[in-house]
């Protein structure tokens, strides 16, 4: 249960507070070219303390690979990574080993598997996320030699929302700010919400879109593999998140079946559609139009303010956490949505060319 994908395959392992993040690749062709620079710089975009608006946390997040990758090139085999932990304050937890921490997994896990890492959330924390980008910045790799693009950025945070689509914006200058918002204006919006919510010892959700152009049609199983289903699975997976939608999505619900249908044409560049409702994926399968999908993640659940819970022998009681916590997740998953938009599309790719002669 720790393995995602069936032939592009992580298996990732490691805990918040252990001694590191790591993971097996397995399945990555042989002879891809691997840019050290690209992945650390995946993991950059992901990793504690890289503004004003994320967990102090200060960890360099640097990748050491451990085999299936000689002279810059994969070799077929598997592809073993770690990422040690260096900044962990675990005594900040110790206030909580015996409670249970509103909408943690702390009473989950308890009555799962009968004991619980309190130390940062253990295995439940998104510091886990860590193995995702770095198989995903490898796949991202494998994709573009097939021109395949995924991008990712926040549209929401709170009620403030990029309502603009995403062919009207510069997807260049996501990374051109800290909130990972392309709109200048509207992202300074979004930094002053987090940074109120952050004043208040409070947090805020949002909702982070991807975006994969360059998918050829084919990609995705007609059954139990269809694409969008992979790319829910995968989005779902993501701590903190609470919905998946792709093409049109729920808004698609109020148009009539003539106005939501996606008309064929004849154009120079082959059979394309007029509109995109379908989100580039008809009958679970990719048609070659782009991919865009909505994710939407829940405020973080990590309150820096007294809150009411119970401990492990059913006492209600109070908590005041310490440590340090994001105000809101969004920025700094921004390269985890492509990371595993990048796992999904990689397996496709790779499922793709034993579905007929």
């Amino acid at each position: 249960m720790n393995s995602f994908g069936q032939i592009f395959r992580l298996t990732s392992f490691g805990e918040s507070h252990g001694r590191g993040i790591g993971g097996i690749i397995d399945g990555c062709p042989a002879g891809l070219e691997i840019d050290m620079d690209f992945i650390q710089n995946e993991l950059n975009r992901r990793k504690p303390g890289q503004s004003k608006i994320t967990t102090q946390r200060a960890e360099s997040d640097q990748v050491e690979f451990l085999s299936g990758i000689f002279e810059g090139k994969t070799q077929g085999t598997p592809i073993g990574f770690i990422v040690w932990n260096k900044d962990q304050h675990s005594n900040d937890y110790n206030n909580l080993k015996d409670v249970y921490r509103p909408s943690h997994a702390d009473y989950t896990y308890i009555q799962k598997y009968g004991s619980r890492d309190h130390r940062g959330g253990g295995r439940s924390s998104a510091r886990e996320t860590i193995a995702r980008v770095v198989a995903g910045a490898i796949a991202k790799l494998l994709l573009k030699t097939q021109g395949i693009q995924i991008d990712a950025f926040v549209k929401r945070v709170g009620d403030i929302e990029l309502t603009q689509s995403y062919k009207d914006v510069d997807l260049t200058k996501i990374d051109s700010n800290i909130v990972r918002c392309p709109d200048a204006g509207i992202a300074d919006k979004m930094i002053a919400r987090i940074e109120e919510a952050g004043k208040n010892h409070d947090t805020i959700g949002g909702v982070i879109q991807g975006v994969i152009q360059g998918v050829p049609s084919g990609f995705g199983e007609p059954v139990f593999n269809k694409l969008h289903a992979d790319l829910g699975h995968a989005m779902l997976g993501i701590n903190a998140v609470k919905g998946f939608e792709y093409g049109s999505g729920f808004e698609g619900t109020r148009l009539s079946g003539s106005d939501h249908n996606d008309i064929f044409v004849k154009t120079e560049s082959g059979i394309r559609t007029k509109t995109n409702h379908s989100g580039g994926v008809q009958g679970g399968i990719s048609n070659g139009e782009d991919i865009y999908f909505n994710v939407a993640f829940k405020p973080i659940a990590t309150l820096l303010k007294e809150q009411q819970t119970v401990d492990k022998d059913e006492n209600e009681t109070t908590i005041n956490p310490k440590g340090r916590h994001d105000p809101c997740v969004l920025p700094r998953a921004v390269p985890i949505v492509e990371a595993m938009a990048a796992l999904v599309i990689a397996d496709h790719y790779l499922l793709n060319k034993i579905n007929k002669i």
